[in-house]
């Protein structure tokens, strides 16, 4: 019996990702017609409540759509992080401090099996070597084997974005969930009243079409509103932790996490210390040129447990 090859998996899911971008913008599309089009859009001209009802719908589903694809398209497009080709640890060279594998440069290939550190055992976080990349790893990085490559501060590799979500990009992916379950909470409830008037024999306007695609664009932003929730409230947590997806699972064989600083400065970590700049998919100038955590290579970490 022939054994299951995980490339073949790998490249499979790196196709299925293009099939998924086109799948998102299919829902927002439906979703835009039933909305926009279909319903609220005509409203427009009724006058007294149904046009100030419409405003307000229209107003805040184009914000919330324009936020939402905004921060999809930079998760998609922007590099999660790599580590550079021959990248090696820091040393403290005027204490004399050397890094135990550094002096083995020489013999790295033999180390072609060897990932050394555990997450949280901040004396070898330097010494950790890729057996794929035949590199060294900085902290919190992690080899994803669909992307080919290791990646700072790894969270997962999204097929819905087609893209790791690494220390780069992992607050556009959360703006991204973030407005996406506005969004979808938004075009629910807006079309809830369509879906009740459906049901209880009330006046429904359009073509037998138009209301089969009311009635599945209504499910579908539903069942997306309850599950992207549920996603959302999980990387929230782990922000508040100051981990990722895969340390959550590594920190069961560490009692202490050296990084998790407070949920203030946990939350700066990713989204960064200017306020006007928590809810865009950007930063601003001095977040980056001042914050070494948001390049993915130095996380500060507690002082009280680095004692220990």
């Amino acid at each position: 019996m022939a054994s299951w090859n995980v490339f073949k998996f790998c490249t499979a899911l790196r196709a299925l990702g293009s099939v998924m971008i086109v799948f998102v913008l299919g829902i927002v599309g439906v979703t835009y017609y039933c909305v926009v089009v279909a319903i609220y859009g005509p409203a427009l001209i009724n006058g007294g409540f149904d046009t100030l009802l419409s405003l307000a719908v229209l107003f805040l589903f184009h914000s919330l759509l324009g936020m939402l694809l905004w921060s999809y398209f930079y998760a998609v497009v922007t590099d999660p992080g790599g580590v550079p080709p021959n990248w090696k640890p820091l040393v403290d060279e005027e204490r004399g401090d050397s890094h135990p594998l550094v002096g083995l440069e020489n013999g790295a290939a033999d180390l072609g099996s060897t990932q050394l550190g555990m997450p949280g055992d901040l004396e070898n976080q330097g010494t950790r070597f890729c057996r794929k990349c035949n590199q060294f790893k900085p902290p919190r990085c992690h080899h994803c084997s669909v992307c080919g490559r290791c990646i700072l501060k790894m969270d997962h590799h999204c097929v819905w974005v087609v893209n790791c979500v690494g220390a780069l990009n992992y607050k556009y992916f959360l703006l991204f969930l973030f407005y996406t379950f506005l969004e979808t909470t938004l075009a629910a409830l807006s079309l809830l009243r369509v879906f009740i008037a459906f049901f209880t024999d009330g006046e429904v306007p359009g073509s037998a079409g138009t209301l089969v695609a009311i009635f599945l664009t209504f499910v579908l932003n539903f069942a997306f509103a309850l599950s992207v929730m549920g996603f959302l409230i999980m990387h929230v947590t782990l922000l508040a932790a100051n981990t990722t997806t895969i340390e959550a699972f590594e920190k069961k064989r560490t009692p202490k996490w050296h990084y998790d600083l407070g949920r203030r400065k946990n939350f700066e970590q990713v989204f960064g210390t200017n306020k006007k700049y928590w809810f865009i998919p950007a930063y601003s100038e001095d977040d980056l040129k001042q914050m070494p955590t948001l390049h993915g290579f130095e996380y500060p970490t507690r002082p009280d447990l680095d004692s220990l």
